[in-house]
């Protein structure tokens, strides 16, 4: 199987919007930096679970942005590829098709 670079070309774009945003509305971002901390932290559902949640919300959403960051946080958490692969199985149709 060939390594994926999509992810990290993704997150490299990506990086220096969101310092440019963080940036223009400092007070704002740091309100949505502290509400998705909350949400992600562990509680009564784990880490790894919210984050493949989280893939599967971003992929009908078609937002490289949150799909990359979430993707490694879940690989992070220890989902494996077959657990990353089911969250938009689920979601896709849930969401109305592809």
């Amino acid at each position: 199987m060939s390594d994926h670079i999509h992810g990290h070309a993704v997150l490299d774009d990506v990086a220096p919007l969101g310092r440019a945003l963080r940036r223009a509305i400092p007070d704002v971002y740091q309100g949505y930096v502290a509400l998705s901390a909350a949400a992600m932290k562990p509680g009564a559902v784990d880490v790894k679970t919210k984050e493949l949640i989280a893939i599967g919300i971003a992929i009908p959403l078609r937002c490289d942005a949150r799909i990359a960051p979430h993707a490694r946080a879940a690989s992070k958490a220890g989902a494996s590829r077959d657990e990353a692969a089911a969250a938009p199985g689920v979601a896709i149709p849930l969401n109305g098709g592809p």
